[in-house]
């Protein structure tokens, strides 16, 4: 993919890049939304990534370009930059993280060209846009002679998707693709937030499928989740839901509206699931964190609801596999992907077989992506 994306930057701008940077994608391994009301969170990074390319320029220009798109977005350098729409929209990732720079007291770099290359698909939950914006961060710093601690760096990006973009997502996106380790989970508390590498069984591996259903996180279905959670947290006493307890968000039902409700139970009983998945991780019981993995995305289907018919087709395939320890919805929800955890003996055949199960339902076949635990975000 290096090699590739230095010879896109050289037919894009006629030279060579300065600096490269990749960052992987990640899967939400259990935790789901989780991490925006205070709880804890498991994450993989895996080796699928996006890479960028910059090089200085010195008329005071930032341009930025990508693989998947004709458009050259060109915004003067210096001044603050302005949110962007149409096919020049996906630029508002590296632009919300110069954006946010000032804030953690770190310069935004001068002029630049920028290209951006991926084999992460988008809109997969694979979190494809906390990938770009790790790898355009570690451009610019490096581009800009600046560095900053990775858990800077991950706030950095956080607050760029949060104030720039617009989605009010928690740590678990831009923490799993910092801090990630090849053959590691990451454990996230993200009050703090702390971040910690869980050993991953050798055995296990990982297949995603995606439904290239709608995955539109900023249309207002993940900002009614994070919405409904604050108001349940409020209704309860508690500054946030990880404050909450599963006995007293029980014992409050009838006080809680039946919505909040859901919500808040979901989140607690969720919160609970990170803590016994990383107990039975390190006892390398994989069939209970597979139970584990599955009893979240029931839980994301009955009591979050942001699960869909599509995503609960493919989990009840593969749950009924007798190589799949568990399978669950992977990111925001609403559409996306499913993960689904299991022996080495789960073979391309069997994978086939889900996906043409689904087509023959809902008329398109899912994307399968067999994919492995890899390394964080690094300058390359």
């Amino acid at each position: 993919m290096k090699d590739k994306l230095i010879a896109a930057f050289r037919a894009r701008f006629g030279r060579s890049p300065a600096v490269i940077a990749r960052a992987p994608g990640r899967l939400e391994f259990v935790g789901n939304h989780t991490d925006y009301n205070g709880g804890t969170v498991l994450g993989v990074s895996i080796d699928r990534s996006v890479w960028v390319a910059v090089a200085p320029r010195d008329d005071g220009q930032w341009r930025l370009a990508s693989e998947a798109q004709a458009t050259l977005v060109t915004l003067p350098a210096g001044n603050p930059p302005a949110k962007q729409t149409g096919a020049g929209s996906w630029t508002n990732y590296p632009l919300g993280v110069i954006a946010a720079l000032p804030k953690f007291n770190l310069r935004p770099p001068a002029g630049f060209d920028f290209l951006a290359m991926s084999d992460l698909p988008s809109g997969a939950g694979l979190s494809s846009s906390a990938a770009l914006e790790l790898a355009s961060a570690l451009a610019f710093l490096e581009l800009s002679g600046q560095q900053a601690p990775r858990e800077t760096v991950v706030m950095l990006c956080k607050h760029a998707e949060n104030q720039f973009v617009g989605v009010p997502c928690g740590v678990l996106d831009q923490g799993v693709s910092g801090f990630g380790r090849e053959n590691h989970l990451v454990f996230i508390d993200c009050r703090g937030p702390k971040f910690a590498p869980v050993p991953l069984p050798a055995s296990a591996r990982f297949w995603v499928f995606n439904t290239h259903t709608k995955h539109a996180l900023v249309d207002g279905l993940y900002a009614a989740r994070h919405r409904e959670c604050m108001t349940a947290a409020k209704l309860l006493g508690v500054p946030l839901l990880a404050d909450a307890s599963p006995a007293s968000v029980a014992a409050a039902r009838t006080q809680l509206p039946p919505v909040e409700f859901r919500r808040a139970q979901h989140v607690v009983d969720e919160i609970a699931r990170v803590d016994a998945t990383v107990i039975a991780l390190r006892a390398g019981d994989l069939a209970a964190v597979g139970k584990l993995l599955t009893a979240s995305h029931r839980s994301s289907q009955t009591l979050f609801e942001n699960s869909t018919a599509e995503l609960d087709f493919l989990v009840d395939q593969l749950a009924a596999a007798p190589q799949v320890f568990g399978a669950r919805l992977t990111g925001g929800g609403f559409g996306g992907a499913v993960m689904a955890v299991t022996s080495p003996d789960f073979s391309e055949t069997q994978a086939a077989a889900v996906a043409e199960a689904y087509a023959k339902k809902f008329g398109s076949r899912p994307e399968v992506l067999r994919a492995q635990s890899g390394d964080g975000a690094a300058l390359q």
